[in-house]
C-alpha cells in the first residue's frame, strides 16, 4: 500500500461510470484532469521530458484498458498514481538494466544524512539541483521525500534492498547539499 498523495482531484462518480462504459468524451475529460499530475510525477522520477511524456501516454493507455477494474475503494488519483508510479519505475528499471550500482552502503548512514538541506525549500533551485543527479538517485529521493515511501518499499519496487534505497537517498542528499551550497555561494557572491 502506497502512502496517500497530497494531491487530489475529486472525480465525479457519474463521470467515472460514463468512462467505464466506454464513453470517450468522459475518458478525455479524465485524461485532461490528470495529464499534468501524471506527467509531473513521471518527470520527477525519470528526469527527461520525453521519457515523462512516454510514461504519461503509457499510464493513460493502461488506465483506459483497466478503468473497468476501478471499484472506488480508494480515491481515483491514488489508483491512477499507482499505475503512473509502476509505469515510471518500470521504465527506470529498464534504463538501469546492466548498470552497476552499489547495492550496500559503504558506511554507516545516520538519519541526519537523509534530511534535505534547508536550501531545498527553494523549489526552483531544488529542481535545478535534482536535474543534476543520476536518474536512479533522483527517483529514489523523490519516492522517499516527496511520495513518502519507506526504504523497504522503495527497495522492493526497484528489486533492490532497503540498504540500497537508504544509500541512494544519503548519496543524493550529499550531492544536493553540494549543489545547493555551490549555487548559494554563486548567487551571494
Amino acid at each position: 500500500m502506497s502512502p496517500a498523495s497530497h494531491f487530489a482531484i475529486d472525480v465525479p462518480d457519474s463521470l467515472l461510470r460514463r468512462a467505464q462504459r466506454g464513453e470517450e468524451a468522459a475518458f478525455t475529460q479524465i485524461y485532461r484532469w490528470f495529464e499534468r499530475p501524471v506527467f509531473t510525477l513521471a518527470l520527477r522520477l525519470l528526469g527527461g521530458r520525453e521519457e515523462a511524456q512516454d510514461a504519461l501516454q503509457e499510464t493513460m493507455l493502461q488506465m483506459h484498458r483497466r478503468l473497468h477494474d476501478f471499484r472506488g475503494e480508494a480515491p481515483f488519483w491514488s489508483w491512477l498514481r499507482q499505475i503512473a508510479l509502476n509505469t515510471a519505475l518500470m521504465r527506470l528499471r529498464q534504463q538501469r538494466a546492466g548498470l552497476s550500482v552499489e547495492e550496500e552502503p559503504s558506511e554507516e548512514i545516520e538519519d541526519a544524512d537523509l534530511l534535505l538541506p534547508p536550501a531545498a525549500a527553494d523549489a526552483g533551485r531544488l529542481a535545478e539541483a535534482l536535474a543534476c543527479l543520476p536518474d536512479l538517485t533522483r527517483s529514489v529521493l523523490w519516492l522517499y521525500h516527496a511520495e513518502g515511501f519507506t526504504h523497504e518499499e522503495i527497495g522492493a519496487r526497484l528489486g533492490r534492498t532497503q540498504s540500497f534505497s537508504k544509500s541512494q537517498v544519503a548519496r543524493g542528499v550529499r550531492r544536493l547539499r553540494e549543489l545547493l551550497s555551490i549555487r548559494i555561494e554563486v548567487h551571494h557572491a
